[in-house]
């Protein structure tokens, strides 16, 4: 019997935009994770993709369309339930929206990416970004 209460998923937004990722890095780190996609609780009635939006919108002030699901798993590292959506540009700048949860925002090409997450990214997502940077 599992007493305790179930964390909602995480759902992350996979921004590329001009051959550039958009990567966030977190005030505070989950473990060895510093810089991340713009991501945050699935809220209840909320789809992931939804979530994903509405989260790098408060992150970053971006407006985002989510254009493809990439997949889901549980994340080695936390173990949440994890959702990866690709999403496009809509309009504005990318800014660290939320002081309180972010320290930074940077559009990064594959060298900067590759310094900011030295290890491979979950493979669907990996391979979306393969085709993009």
């Amino acid at each position: 019997m599992n007493d305790q209460p179930e964390r909602p998923a995480i759902a992350a937004a996979v921004i590329v935009d001009d051959g550039r990722l958009l990567l966030v890095r977190r005030r505070v780190s989950e473990g060895s994770l510093s810089w991340q996609f713009p991501a945050g609780a699935v809220e209840a009635g909320e789809s992931g993709e939804e979530a994903a939006v509405r989260e790098t919108r408060e992150e970053t002030g971006l407006a985002v369309v989510p254009v493809k699901h990439l997949g889901e798993r549980i994340h080695p590292n936390t173990g949440r339930l994890m959702i990866y959506v690709a999403c496009e540009v809509l309009d504005g700048s990318a800014h660290v929206a939320d002081a309180d949860e972010l320290a930074e925002v940077e559009w990064c090409d594959r060298v900067l990416v590759a310094d900011h997450v030295p290890y491979p990214f979950y493979e669907p997502v990996q391979a979306y970004l393969d085709g993009l940077l």
